[in-house]
């Protein structure tokens, strides 16, 4: 189309300004996903042959969804997402058919990194396909220096005579140097999305299907790994079993937490590299692949693989019954369960004979959804619920709560209403007061509102009511330590 290359590039000044006008003081806020709405559009308005592909569209509602996330509860996942969803249409025109996982991660590794290369060059291309002796630099600057020249002499002149002229000049402010570079990035991320750099598509097409190999995989050495993986993974297993499902005795010095803690994550590292390992013993086409020990020591390797899978979960629940729940070992439960349904599935891959596209695009769907659920609900919230409802007062991180923000606010009022001393109650009321008080400063401001901050306000304005009790106030000299305990004087008469 004629105008097509104009209209992108007007779509995409466009949404520079909206950048520079929503994120003046940061970005933050529910104005997140009002702009990632405002991209996803301009994208659809901008490409022609984004609308008339139906693979796109699916795309496209899924970008949707996730700039719904943004609004609810702006954050780095539910970024990314809505990021991946709206670049997977962007390529999609371009491609065949969806392949596979590994190659479309490749594509938007490749149409990240392209980024600044497709402006630069679009804009060369741009003004090399215009450039003619009418419009060479030359003819220009003599064209314009009689308008130019003569307007700011008359300017300058009505300027010196009228001070509401004079006035309006001075208010005028060039953008600063810090100003357009951010203008500039802006320009460099949302360019891509409307004509995508071909790299990205054409290397992307030309990677084989991502089939692990191992130098000295012949069928003796594979079945001697095995049959030596599989007995040092017995005695771990063993071990584990008899220490933390059987409560055996641990060894002299250590303590239960100390072994729980130490193994949750170097035996997932384990099972991964476990995992890729299998696949290269068995992969299509080598000696081992059809031999019956072999893959039966494969299916054993992978069942005990599994069974650390388990042991690392077991591990971190003991913990978190031990310490406390967080975000973080929340996540990691997540991840475990994922690790294991992989395990299954390679184990099926390695039985049913399936390529390596169907396996990786089984682990990769089970990851999406996993991801799209968490977009959508707050690790730390659930963290500070289990926290409030599985331990006493006393053995609460209050320092924790207070630094997962309004996401503890609703737990913190229930545990204001346990049974408990004075002094501890005062403790979670500071907390809780600090807390409200944030969170309803952000809520205030239309450049941090939320809706999932709404919700909680309301929510906790109706727990509260219309007088909620405040802390006691601190003698001179002293402050609130982040567990709300007094520190620099002795602590004052903690009301009831």
């Amino acid at each position: 189309m004629r105008f097509s290359f104009l209209r992108k590039a007007a779509i995409t000044a466009i949404l520079v300004a909206l950048f520079d006008r929503l994120f003046t003081f940061g970005f933050s806020g529910a104005v997140i996903g009002g702009f990632a709405t405002a991209w996803l559009v301009g994208m659809v308005l901008g490409r022609t042959d984004v609308r008339r592909d139906r693979r796109a569209w699916c795309a496209l509602a899924l970008a949707g969804v996730f700039a719904a996330a943004l609004v609810d509860d702006p954050g780095p996942l539910n970024w990314t997402l809505f990021w991946c969803a709206l670049s997977v249409a962007a390529l999609m025109p371009r491609t065949g058919s969806f392949d596979d996982a590994w190659h479309w991660a490749v594509r938007l590794v490749l149409h990240a990194a392209a980024g600044i290369v497709t402006l630069i060059a679009d804009l060369s291309r741009s003004l090399r396909a215009r450039r003619d002796v009418r419009h060479s630099p030359g003819v220009v600057a003599a064209t314009l220096a009689l308008p130019l020249i003569g307007g700011g002499l008359f300017v300058a002149l009505f300027a010196a005579a009228n001070p509401v002229i004079a006035r309006a000049l001075a208010a005028i402010r060039l953008p600063s140097i810090l100003q357009m570079l951010v203008w500039t990035l802006a320009a460099i991320c949302l360019w891509p999305s409307l004509r995508p750099h071909p790299l990205a598509t054409r290397l992307a097409a030309r990677l084989p299907d991502p089939e692990p190999i191992l130098p000295g995989t012949s069928l003796p050495s594979v079945l001697i790994a095995l049959a030596l993986f599989n007995g040092i993974f017995a005695v771990q297993n063993a071990l584990d079993i008899m220490v933390l499902w059987s409560g055996g005795f641990l060894p002299a010095g250590m303590t239960q937490t100390e072994y729980v803690h130490r193994g949750a994550y170097p035996l997932i590292v384990t099972v991964l590299i476990a995992g890729v390992m299998a696949l290269a013993m068995l992969r299509p086409g080598s000696a081992s692949e059809h031999h019956p020990w072999a893959r039966r020591m494969v299916v054993l390797w992978v069942v005990q693989n599994l069974i650390l899978v388990a042991s690392s979960a077991w591990r971190t629940i003991d913990y978190i019954d031990t310490e406390m729940m967080t975000g973080l070992r929340l996540a990691a439960l997540v991840w475990m369960a994922l690790v294991g349904l992989g395990l299954v599935l390679i184990c099926w891959r390695i039985l049913s004979g399936h390529s390596a596209r169907w396996l990786i695009n089984r682990n990769a769907l089970a990851a999406f959804l996993v991801l799209a659920v968490c977009s959508f609900i707050d690790l730390g919230a659930i963290a500070a619920t289990w926290n409030v409802r599985h331990q006493s007062p006393h053995r609460v991180d209050l320092c924790y709560l207070a630094g997962l923000g309004d996401a503890a606010l609703l737990p913190l009022i229930h545990l204001e209403h346990q049974t408990m001393d004075a002094a501890m109650r005062d403790r979670i009321r500071y907390v809780r007061t600090q807390t409200y008080a944030d969170l309803s400063a952000r809520q205030e401001s239309w450049t941090h509102w939320t809706a999932r901050g709404e919700r909680r306000l309301v929510r906790a304005t109706a727990m509260l009511g219309p007088d909620p009790t405040r802390p006691s106030p601190l003698p001179n000299g002293a402050w609130r330590n982040c567990n709300g305990s007094v520190g620099g004087a002795s602590a004052p008469a903690a009301r009831p």
